[in-house]
Protein backbone atom coordinates (compact mmCIF):
# COMPACT_ATOMS: atom_id res chain seq x y z
CA UNK A 1 0.00 0.00 0.00
CA UNK A 2 1.32 3.18 -0.88
CA UNK A 3 1.88 5.27 2.58
CA UNK A 4 0.95 8.57 1.63
CA UNK A 5 -2.71 7.39 0.91
CA UNK A 6 -4.81 9.67 3.10
CA UNK A 7 -8.73 9.29 3.94
CA UNK A 8 -9.41 12.92 2.83
CA UNK A 9 -8.52 11.48 -0.16
CA UNK A 10 -11.48 9.79 -0.27
CA UNK A 11 -14.07 12.44 0.45
CA UNK A 12 -16.90 13.79 -1.27
CA UNK A 13 -20.21 15.79 -0.63
CA UNK A 14 -23.16 14.06 -1.44
CA UNK A 15 -26.32 16.00 -1.42
CA UNK A 16 -28.75 13.76 0.78
CA UNK A 17 -31.54 13.95 -1.58
CA UNK A 18 -29.34 11.97 -3.91
CA UNK A 19 -29.17 8.69 -1.34
CA UNK A 20 -32.34 5.77 -2.67
CA UNK A 21 -34.43 5.77 -0.21
CA UNK A 22 -36.61 3.00 -2.03
CA UNK A 23 -35.58 0.50 -5.05
CA UNK A 24 -36.70 1.50 -8.23
CA UNK A 25 -40.32 0.20 -9.75
CA UNK A 26 -38.65 -2.74 -11.44
CA UNK A 27 -34.97 -4.72 -11.03
CA UNK A 28 -33.09 -2.80 -13.42
CA UNK A 29 -34.86 0.09 -14.34
CA UNK A 30 -32.11 2.47 -12.87
CA UNK A 31 -29.41 4.28 -14.96
CA UNK A 32 -26.07 3.08 -15.75
CA UNK A 33 -22.71 5.20 -15.74
CA UNK A 34 -20.01 3.98 -18.11
CA UNK A 35 -16.72 4.75 -16.92
CA UNK A 36 -14.69 3.81 -19.85
CA UNK A 37 -10.97 2.57 -20.36
CA UNK A 38 -10.04 6.49 -20.77
CA UNK A 39 -11.77 7.59 -17.61
CA UNK A 40 -14.62 9.35 -19.08
CA UNK A 41 -18.13 8.76 -18.25
CA UNK A 42 -21.49 8.07 -20.14
CA UNK A 43 -24.85 8.02 -18.97
CA UNK A 44 -26.56 5.01 -19.85
CA UNK A 45 -29.55 3.11 -18.81
CA UNK A 46 -28.78 -0.54 -17.18
CA UNK A 47 -30.95 -1.88 -19.79
CA UNK A 48 -27.95 -1.16 -22.02
CA UNK A 49 -25.25 -3.51 -20.17
CA UNK A 50 -25.28 -5.95 -22.66
CA UNK A 51 -24.20 -3.82 -25.25
CA UNK A 52 -21.13 -2.97 -23.45
CA UNK A 53 -19.78 -6.72 -23.11
CA UNK A 54 -18.53 -9.08 -25.52
CA UNK A 55 -19.04 -12.44 -25.97
CA UNK A 56 -16.86 -14.61 -23.71
CA UNK A 57 -17.06 -11.80 -21.15
CA UNK A 58 -17.52 -14.11 -18.22
CA UNK A 59 -19.50 -12.60 -15.31
CA UNK A 60 -19.18 -13.27 -11.66
CA UNK A 61 -22.00 -13.04 -9.29
CA UNK A 62 -21.63 -13.45 -5.22
CA UNK A 63 -24.44 -15.61 -4.47
CA UNK A 64 -24.97 -14.73 -0.15
CA UNK A 65 -28.09 -14.37 0.87
CA UNK A 66 -29.20 -11.38 3.00
CA UNK A 67 -31.01 -13.10 6.36
CA UNK A 68 -32.86 -11.16 9.02
CA UNK A 69 -30.47 -10.36 10.78
CA UNK A 70 -31.89 -6.99 12.86
CA UNK A 71 -33.62 -8.39 16.34
CA UNK A 72 -34.94 -6.36 18.77
CA UNK A 73 -35.12 -7.29 22.40
CA UNK A 74 -34.87 -6.64 26.29
CA UNK A 75 -32.20 -7.11 29.23
CA UNK A 76 -33.11 -8.78 32.51
CA UNK A 77 -33.24 -5.39 33.87
CA UNK A 78 -35.59 -4.10 31.03
CA UNK A 79 -33.48 -2.03 29.11
CA UNK A 80 -34.01 -2.18 25.32
CA UNK A 81 -31.47 -3.98 23.06
CA UNK A 82 -31.14 -4.50 19.41
CA UNK A 83 -29.03 -7.00 18.56
CA UNK A 84 -27.33 -6.83 14.61
CA UNK A 85 -26.22 -10.74 13.38
CA UNK A 86 -22.47 -10.15 12.18
CA UNK A 87 -22.03 -14.20 11.77
CA UNK A 88 -23.63 -17.55 12.29
CA UNK A 89 -20.84 -19.19 13.91
CA UNK A 90 -22.61 -22.52 14.57
CA UNK A 91 -26.23 -23.50 14.02
CA UNK A 92 -27.08 -22.03 17.72
CA UNK A 93 -24.62 -19.98 18.19
CA UNK A 94 -23.85 -16.02 16.46
CA UNK A 95 -21.65 -13.20 16.41
CA UNK A 96 -23.27 -10.26 17.26
CA UNK A 97 -23.22 -6.31 17.61
CA UNK A 98 -25.41 -5.20 20.88
CA UNK A 99 -26.46 -1.88 20.95
CA UNK A 100 -28.23 -1.44 24.50
CA UNK A 101 -27.18 1.61 27.65
CA UNK A 102 -25.00 -0.81 29.16
CA UNK A 103 -23.24 -3.40 27.37
CA UNK A 104 -24.39 -7.13 28.58
CA UNK A 105 -22.31 -8.95 30.64
CA UNK A 106 -21.05 -12.50 29.95
CA UNK A 107 -23.88 -15.42 31.26
CA UNK A 108 -26.68 -12.87 31.22
CA UNK A 109 -30.23 -13.29 28.63
CA UNK A 110 -31.83 -11.09 26.38
CA UNK A 111 -35.63 -11.60 25.69
CA UNK A 112 -36.09 -11.36 22.23
CA UNK A 113 -38.76 -10.42 20.58
CA UNK A 114 -40.90 -11.30 23.27
CA UNK A 115 -40.44 -15.40 22.18
CA UNK A 116 -37.21 -16.67 23.09
CA UNK A 117 -33.95 -16.08 25.38
CA UNK A 118 -30.13 -15.75 23.93
CA UNK A 119 -27.85 -15.76 26.35
CA UNK A 120 -24.73 -13.97 26.16
CA UNK A 121 -21.53 -16.21 25.74
CA UNK A 122 -19.14 -13.48 26.05
CA UNK A 123 -16.82 -10.97 23.65
CA UNK A 124 -14.39 -10.93 20.43
CA UNK A 125 -13.51 -6.85 19.92
CA UNK A 126 -16.52 -5.06 19.42
CA UNK A 127 -19.12 -8.02 18.81
CA UNK A 128 -20.71 -10.23 21.31
CA UNK A 129 -21.02 -14.04 20.88
CA UNK A 130 -24.45 -15.29 21.38
CA UNK A 131 -26.11 -18.35 22.13
CA UNK A 132 -29.74 -19.38 20.93
CA UNK A 133 -32.04 -22.03 22.14
CA UNK A 134 -33.13 -23.00 18.49
CA UNK A 135 -31.30 -22.70 15.22
CA UNK A 136 -30.34 -19.36 14.27
CA UNK A 137 -31.52 -18.90 11.14
CA UNK A 138 -34.87 -20.24 12.01
CA UNK A 139 -35.15 -18.22 14.56
CA UNK A 140 -34.32 -15.50 12.61
CA UNK A 141 -36.28 -16.07 9.77
CA UNK A 142 -39.12 -16.04 12.06
CA UNK A 143 -38.13 -13.14 14.19
CA UNK A 144 -35.98 -10.75 12.70
CA UNK A 145 -35.82 -7.91 9.54
CA UNK A 146 -33.82 -7.08 6.85
CA UNK A 147 -31.01 -5.23 8.18
CA UNK A 148 -31.58 -1.88 6.13
CA UNK A 149 -28.27 0.17 5.65
CA UNK A 150 -28.15 3.24 8.52
CA UNK A 151 -28.68 6.00 5.74
CA UNK A 152 -31.86 4.09 4.63
CA UNK A 153 -34.23 6.01 6.83
CA UNK A 154 -37.58 3.47 7.07
CA UNK A 155 -37.74 0.52 8.83
CA UNK A 156 -37.66 -2.79 6.72
CA UNK A 157 -40.93 -3.59 5.17
CA UNK A 158 -42.15 -6.58 2.67
CA UNK A 159 -41.16 -4.87 -0.11
CA UNK A 160 -37.43 -5.08 1.65
CA UNK A 161 -37.43 -8.57 2.09
CA UNK A 162 -37.60 -8.90 -1.39
CA UNK A 163 -35.88 -6.06 -3.04
CA UNK A 164 -33.06 -6.49 -0.71
CA UNK A 165 -32.03 -9.65 -1.97
CA UNK A 166 -30.94 -10.42 -5.55
CA UNK A 167 -33.24 -12.81 -7.61
CA UNK A 168 -30.00 -15.74 -7.46
CA UNK A 169 -29.09 -15.05 -3.41
CA UNK A 170 -28.49 -18.81 -2.27
CA UNK A 171 -25.87 -19.55 0.73
CA UNK A 172 -27.48 -17.48 3.60
CA UNK A 173 -25.25 -15.58 5.67
CA UNK A 174 -24.89 -11.45 4.79
CA UNK A 175 -25.95 -9.38 6.69
CA UNK A 176 -26.01 -6.46 3.52
CA UNK A 177 -26.84 -7.24 0.38
CA UNK A 178 -24.26 -7.54 -2.69
CA UNK A 179 -25.60 -4.34 -4.25
CA UNK A 180 -24.71 -4.27 -7.75
CA UNK A 181 -26.63 -7.50 -8.12
CA UNK A 182 -30.16 -5.95 -7.31
CA UNK A 183 -30.23 -4.60 -10.45
CA UNK A 184 -30.22 -7.75 -12.69
CA UNK A 185 -33.57 -9.33 -13.44
CA UNK A 186 -33.74 -12.52 -15.23
CA UNK A 187 -34.71 -11.20 -18.25
CA UNK A 188 -31.42 -9.48 -18.19
CA UNK A 189 -29.50 -12.89 -17.37
CA UNK A 190 -31.51 -14.57 -20.34
CA UNK A 191 -30.32 -11.93 -22.53
CA UNK A 192 -26.70 -12.17 -21.17
CA UNK A 193 -26.46 -16.13 -21.81
CA UNK A 194 -28.00 -15.17 -25.63
CA UNK A 195 -25.11 -13.11 -26.58
CA UNK A 196 -22.42 -15.32 -25.35
CA UNK A 197 -21.75 -13.81 -22.19
CA UNK A 198 -20.73 -16.76 -19.22
CA UNK A 199 -22.10 -16.12 -15.67
CA UNK A 200 -20.54 -17.77 -12.80
CA UNK A 201 -20.97 -17.28 -8.95
CA UNK A 202 -18.61 -17.08 -5.91
CA UNK A 203 -19.86 -16.45 -2.42
CA UNK A 204 -18.70 -13.91 0.03
CA UNK A 205 -21.07 -13.27 3.18
CA UNK A 206 -21.25 -9.54 3.52
CA UNK A 207 -20.78 -8.24 6.86
CA UNK A 208 -22.14 -4.97 8.84
CA UNK A 209 -18.37 -4.41 9.14
CA UNK A 210 -18.85 -2.80 5.03
CA UNK A 211 -20.95 0.37 6.69
CA UNK A 212 -18.52 1.00 9.07
CA UNK A 213 -16.65 4.18 8.65
CA UNK A 214 -12.75 4.07 8.47
CA UNK A 215 -11.45 6.18 11.39
CA UNK A 216 -7.92 6.65 10.70
CA UNK A 217 -6.24 9.36 8.64
CA UNK A 218 -3.25 7.63 7.35
CA UNK A 219 -4.81 4.59 5.65
CA UNK A 220 -1.70 2.42 6.44
CA UNK A 221 -3.27 2.11 9.91
CA UNK A 222 -6.53 1.04 8.89
CA UNK A 223 -8.35 -2.67 9.87
CA UNK A 224 -10.30 -4.54 7.38
CA UNK A 225 -13.60 -5.83 9.19
CA UNK A 226 -13.19 -9.66 8.46
CA UNK A 227 -15.53 -11.45 5.80
CA UNK A 228 -16.32 -15.19 4.82
CA UNK A 229 -15.57 -15.95 1.11
CA UNK A 230 -15.56 -19.16 -1.34
CA UNK A 231 -14.39 -19.85 -4.84
CA UNK A 232 -15.27 -23.43 -6.33
CA UNK A 233 -12.55 -25.23 -8.49
CA UNK A 234 -15.48 -24.59 -11.16
CA UNK A 235 -15.26 -21.08 -11.13
CA UNK A 236 -11.57 -21.12 -11.28
CA UNK A 237 -11.55 -22.85 -14.46
CA UNK A 238 -13.86 -20.50 -15.66
CA UNK A 239 -11.70 -17.10 -14.90
CA UNK A 240 -8.41 -19.25 -15.77
CA UNK A 241 -10.19 -19.89 -19.72
CA UNK A 242 -11.80 -16.41 -19.83
CA UNK A 243 -8.01 -14.78 -19.88
CA UNK A 244 -6.61 -17.50 -21.87
CA UNK A 245 -9.44 -16.74 -24.55
CA UNK A 246 -8.54 -13.04 -24.25
CA UNK A 247 -11.92 -12.40 -22.70
CA UNK A 248 -12.75 -10.24 -19.49
CA UNK A 249 -13.56 -11.35 -15.91
CA UNK A 250 -16.54 -9.11 -15.35
CA UNK A 251 -17.21 -8.72 -11.39
CA UNK A 252 -20.54 -7.82 -9.88
CA UNK A 253 -19.96 -5.21 -7.04
CA UNK A 254 -17.48 -4.90 -4.85
CA UNK A 255 -18.04 -8.09 -2.66
CA UNK A 256 -17.28 -10.36 -5.69
CA UNK A 257 -13.90 -8.65 -6.29
CA UNK A 258 -12.61 -9.28 -2.76
CA UNK A 259 -13.70 -12.93 -2.87
CA UNK A 260 -11.89 -13.55 -6.29
CA UNK A 261 -8.64 -11.52 -5.46
CA UNK A 262 -8.78 -13.32 -1.88
CA UNK A 263 -8.85 -16.48 -4.05
CA UNK A 264 -5.96 -15.16 -5.90
CA UNK A 265 -3.76 -14.64 -3.34
CA UNK A 266 -4.20 -18.54 -1.76
CA UNK A 267 -1.19 -20.62 -2.87
CA UNK A 268 -2.86 -23.64 -4.29
CA UNK A 269 -5.02 -22.61 -6.85
CA UNK A 270 -6.96 -26.23 -7.55
CA UNK A 271 -9.94 -25.40 -5.45
CA UNK A 272 -12.22 -24.79 -4.35
CA UNK A 273 -11.04 -21.88 -1.85
CA UNK A 274 -12.29 -20.67 1.25
CA UNK A 275 -11.61 -18.87 4.38
CA UNK A 276 -11.65 -15.24 5.74
CA UNK A 277 -10.24 -12.23 3.94
CA UNK A 278 -9.67 -9.30 5.73
CA UNK A 279 -8.29 -7.70 2.04
CA UNK A 280 -8.31 -4.09 1.98
CA UNK A 281 -7.64 -3.01 -1.65
CA UNK A 282 -6.54 0.40 -2.50
CA UNK A 283 -5.15 2.37 -5.50
CA UNK A 284 -1.68 0.70 -6.25
CA UNK A 285 -3.60 -2.76 -5.41
CA UNK A 286 -2.55 -5.21 -9.07
CA UNK A 287 -5.92 -7.15 -9.65
CA UNK A 288 -5.19 -10.93 -10.26
CA UNK A 289 -8.35 -11.69 -11.68
CA UNK A 290 -10.65 -9.12 -12.30
CA UNK A 291 -10.86 -6.84 -15.25
CA UNK A 292 -13.66 -5.10 -15.06
CA UNK A 293 -16.50 -4.35 -12.56
CA UNK A 294 -20.55 -3.60 -11.95
CA UNK A 295 -21.07 -1.60 -8.86
CA UNK A 296 -23.49 1.09 -7.06
CA UNK A 297 -22.29 4.20 -5.73
CA UNK A 298 -20.01 4.20 -2.72
CA UNK A 299 -20.52 6.12 0.57
CA UNK A 300 -17.66 8.84 0.72
CA UNK A 301 -14.49 7.54 3.03
CA UNK A 302 -15.29 4.60 2.57
CA UNK A 303 -13.24 1.62 1.82
CA UNK A 304 -15.55 0.94 -1.34
CA UNK A 305 -14.51 3.86 -2.82
CA UNK A 306 -11.13 2.91 -2.55
CA UNK A 307 -11.47 -0.48 -4.02
CA UNK A 308 -13.07 1.30 -7.07
CA UNK A 309 -10.44 3.93 -6.80
CA UNK A 310 -7.87 1.01 -7.41
CA UNK A 311 -9.66 -0.37 -10.10
CA UNK A 312 -9.95 2.68 -12.33
CA UNK A 313 -7.67 5.21 -10.87
CA UNK A 314 -8.72 8.10 -8.10
CA UNK A 315 -8.90 10.93 -10.79
CA UNK A 316 -11.34 8.98 -13.09
CA UNK A 317 -13.57 8.05 -10.06
CA UNK A 318 -13.54 11.91 -8.62
CA UNK A 319 -14.68 12.99 -12.12
CA UNK A 320 -16.88 9.95 -12.58
CA UNK A 321 -18.79 11.22 -9.14
CA UNK A 322 -18.83 14.85 -9.87
CA UNK A 323 -20.76 13.91 -12.99
CA UNK A 324 -22.94 11.68 -11.10
CA UNK A 325 -23.66 13.84 -8.48
CA UNK A 326 -24.27 16.68 -11.32
CA UNK A 327 -26.34 14.42 -13.29
CA UNK A 328 -28.32 13.36 -10.40
CA UNK A 329 -27.57 9.80 -10.27
CA UNK A 330 -29.34 7.48 -7.15
CA UNK A 331 -27.15 6.65 -4.67
CA UNK A 332 -25.70 3.42 -2.51
CA UNK A 333 -27.45 0.32 -2.27
CA UNK A 334 -31.27 1.24 -3.98
CA UNK A 335 -29.13 3.51 -5.94
CA UNK A 336 -27.98 3.81 -9.96
CA UNK A 337 -25.46 1.50 -11.32
CA UNK A 338 -21.55 1.93 -12.57
CA UNK A 339 -19.63 -0.37 -15.37
CA UNK A 340 -15.73 0.58 -14.30
CA UNK A 341 -13.28 -0.32 -17.71
CA UNK A 342 -10.30 0.69 -15.99
CA UNK A 343 -8.12 2.28 -18.41
CA UNK A 344 -5.30 -0.20 -20.16
CA UNK A 345 -1.40 0.51 -19.94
Amino acid sequence: MNPSLLLSQFDYHLPPELIAQSPPAQRGASRLLHLDGQGEPHDKMFAELPSLLNPGDLLVFNDTRVIKARLHGQKDSGGKVEILIERITQPHTALAHVRASKSPKAGSRIRVADAFEATVLGREGELFELEFPGRVLDLLDEHGSTPLPPYITHEAGQEDDERYQTIYAHQPGAVAAPTAGLHFDQAMLDTLSARGIRQTFVTLHVGAGTFQPVRVENLDEHHMHSERYSVSAETLDLIRATRAAGRRVVAVGTTSVRALEAAAQQPDQTGPLEGDTRLFITPGYKFAYVDALITNFHLPKSTLLMLVSALAGMEPIRRAYAHAIQSRYRFFSYGDAMFIEPSRP
